[in-house]
């Protein structure tokens, strides 16, 4: 995969990372769809894709757990979530004591108040608090003593700051009082400690973990339902006729296999005997169920309807449709978009600034403040640092384009990487092939015209009966056209083929001939009134074949690539949001000009080689413009490549597919409305969360500093600030979950 480039202070950690540990941070492995996030699985971590370890971990760039690379269909215990959760509810009881503790010292006339002394109330306290902040909230200390060993201060920098300032401040406090200067004692000796603000804050922080690990596992929602759509079990039919039931992982290319009603295609495979419909909305989006017969190509995971199906294995494991879908959404993921570059250069100077910000705090209080003012600076200095942790920063864009591509997903539309996500939503000129893109791409017959005396479901039997054996791609149009008639063909004798005009033979005892209006003239037939119907279907860019019984002129057969029938719909979407588009083709003028017409498009582009269609996307992208190109052909692929996006259709070829950063699964060019859609909608999503950030942080920080106090006489405690800093991440996650239902 292709990573983003890094920068020099995230390299230079990354460096210093494999050097001082023997997990590796190398290339990114196609993870098998079915493996699971425990026992061997690699990690990483959401927001740096290039960090990866073989187990568990944190990030050594931003701090944040890991998380497996790969979902498994059977979600594992998540060891950083399970660590977190214990921590948490052991913080419980006694955060919530020494926060009555504090409250019982500060109430005048509370009984304990008189009953233990205001030191002694500040060594239970201590007792008390020193647990929650040491044992629970260890794992936050390390971090953030990891962040600056490697030099990449985060989140967890500002958390051990603050919480590791307060809670050091009133050991000493406690201990040694006389050390303190007499103005920051009381009446008693005593130094006000901080103890119910360090423990708070830890239990604050490690619920907003918790929160925030289980928001981040739901993520992988999308990609854990298409892993539930693989069968776990396969009916394998064995030589002599009996069949058994035998693992996924056991079945091989070649087997055949009993699809029964109700069931999913256990894998890729062909239809070698039965008929059924076949629901494939999991790959094409659209509801109506696909007519499968002899020969129909069936993908894995999709639902059998009610007639049985045998099928032979073509394509089996991580070769599969599903299996490659799967890996593709996991990449696009972790993949990093160009928005995310402006909240990587903020991260990049916003912690030395609210370091600095604090110490800044801190001396003003402790010069301008009232008293006790080294008291309330510290107050005030520790606020800063905990309600400024830039969680929500770096959450704001990987986790909208987690969901975004995972939802796209679910659609038929797969993004194959967080760029082209982002870019598609500024297209302005869509550039469409026309074979295979807007029509089916392949010959099919459109018209039948059965002259006077003859029917035309007997001429066309008669046709494919003679052209059955033929190599002939108009012959298996029209073969393909009679079995979808579930018309009966009889075998044909004495076949000759005449080069360049068509054949003839016998069928039932019958002399036929099948082919142009030359074939016609050699068999004697003169010219009748169905030339000149056939020559108004000829400028409609039907190709006609003539069929003779016994030296009789009884019909024809128009054929041609059809228009597919949601190819109009398409169009007209795309030109209603806006978009110019042009046809780029390399067939014949007339046709295209036809199929154009057809469609509404204005500007076409004939015969063109498939270099040249690179070079006419070059001169869009001079004139300008920001281009997509959709085609499925081998010949599409270097204006895929060129292109601003690549919008492949998923029945072309392997080499469009790998040249596109968009696949629509089912071929279904409306898709790509729905795709430019959720492209809006994601990227609208990562503005407002990159605005709550902000702006969170813009009002935060000040009021945490104490600007309220002037005009209000408030100041900011440092609990509700660790409360606020949670709060703004699990907004941030919140807000991009929404995009798993945003009506696209």
């Amino acid at each position: 995969m292709q990573r983003e480039p890094k920068t020099s202070e995230g390299e230079g950690c990354l460096t210093r990372f494999r050097e001082g540990s023997d997990k590796s941070l190398g290339p990114e492995p196609s993870p098998a769809p079915t493996s699971a996030a425990g026992t061997g699985a690699l990690f990483t971590c959401p927001m740096h894709a290039d960090v990866v370890r073989d187990g568990p971990g944190v990030c050594p760039i931003c701090g944040m757990a890991l998380e497996p690379r790969t979902v498994a269909l059977e979600e594992a215990p998540n060891p950083e979530l399970v660590d977190m959760t214990r921590r948490f509810w052991w913080s419980v009881a006694p955060t919530a004591m020494v926060v009555l503790l504090s409250m019982a010292q500060m109430i005048p006339g509370q009984p304990l108040g008189h009953a233990i002394s205001a030191r002694a109330l500040q060594w239970v306290a201590f007792a008390v608090a020193t647990p929650v902040v040491v044992w629970a909230g260890w794992p936050l200390f390390e971090r953030g003593a990891a962040s600056i060993v490697h030099r990449s201060l985060n989140m967890f920098t500002l958390i051990a700051l603050g919480t590791g300032t307060a809670y050091v401040f009133s050991v000493v406090a406690t201990i040694a009082p006389s050390l303190f200067p007499a103005s920051l004692r009381g009446m008693d000796g005593t130094v006000g400690v901080y103890f119910e603000a360090a423990a708070a804050i830890t239990f604050l922080v490690l619920l907003g973990q918790v929160v925030e690990l289980r928001a981040r596992r739901r993520t992988g929602h999308a990609i854990r339902s298409l892993l539930q759509l693989a069968p776990k079990t396969a009916r394998r039919v064995r030589a002599d006729g009996t069949e058994d039931d035998v693992s996924l992982d056991r079945v091989q290319r070649g087997d055949r296999l009993r699809v029964r009603p109700g069931e999913r295609v256990p894998c890729d495979a062909t239809v070698v005997e039965g008929s059924s419909a076949v629901d494939e909305s999991m790959v094409t989006g659209e509801p109506v169920p696909v007519p499968k017969a002899l020969g129909s190509a069936v993908t894995g995971g999709t639902v059998n309807g009610t007639g049985s199906l045998l099928v032979q294995a073509q394509r089996v494991g991580s070769d599969t449709l599903l299996a490659q879908i799967v890996r593709l959404v996991s990449e696009a993921q972790r993949s990093r978009a160009p928005i995310q570059r402006l909240a990587d250069r903020a991260a990049g100077v916003f912690v030395p600034a609210v370091i600095g910000s604090a110490l800044i705090t801190f001396v003003v209080w402790a010069l301008a403040g009232p008293d006790p003012r080294l008291a309330r600076g510290l107050v005030c200095a520790v606020a800063v640092l905990i309600i400024a942790c830039p969680c929500a920063l770096g959450l704001a864009t990987p986790m909208s384009i987690m969901v975004g591509v995972g939802r796209g997903a679910t659609m038929g539309i797969l993004f194959k990487g967080a760029r082209a996500l982002e870019t598609l939503q500024t297209v302005d000129t869509i550039v469409v092939d026309k074979t295979g893109t807007l029509t089916e791409g392949k010959p099919s017959v459109v018209s039948i015209f059965a002259a006077p005396g003859f029917e035309e479901h007997e001429i066309v039997r008669l046709a494919a009966s003679l052209e059955r054996g033929s190599e002939h791609p108009l012959a298996g149009a029209v073969v393909a056209d009679a079995k979808a008639k579930g018309l009966e063909l009889d075998p044909p004798t004495n076949v000759r083929s005449i080069t360049g005009k068509g054949i003839t033979g016998q069928v039932a005892g019958r002399r036929i001939g099948v082919g142009n209006r030359g074939l016609l003239e050699e068999l004697g037939v003169l010219r009748t009134s169905l030339d000149g119907i056939a020559e108004s279907h000829q400028t409609q860019g039907e190709t006609v074949i003539f069929i003779a019984i016994e030296g009789q002129a009884a019909g024809f057969l128009g054929i041609a690539d059809p228009i597919k029938k949601e190819a109009r719909d398409a169009i007209r979407a795309l030109q209603d949001d806006g978009v110019r588009l042009v046809m780029l083709t390399g067939d014949t003028r007339t046709n295209a000009l036809l199929t154009a017409r057809t469609l509404g498009i204005d500007e076409v582009e004939a015969g063109v080689l498939p270099a040249q269609k690179g070079e006419a996307i070059k001169r869009l992208k001079v004139q300008g413009r920001i281009v997509a190109m959709a085609g499925d052909g081998i010949n599409d692929a270097p204006a895929l490549a060129e292109a601003d996006v690549g919008i492949a259709m998923g029945t072309g070829t392997d080499v469009a597919l790998q040249s596109a950063g968009v696949v629509l699964l089912g071929g279904d060019l409306r898709g790509l409305a729905r795709a430019r859609a959720l492209s809006r909608a994601t990227m609208r999503n990562i503005r407002q969360n990159l605005w709550l950030a902000f702006a969170y942080n813009a009002l935060g920080i000040p009021i945490a500093a104490g600007a309220l106090y002037p005009s209000l006489g408030l100041v900011l405690s440092p609990v509700i600030a660790g409360a606020a800093m949670g709060l703004s991440s699990v907004s941030v996650i919140a807000n991009a979950l929404r995009l798993r239902h945003v009506r696209i």
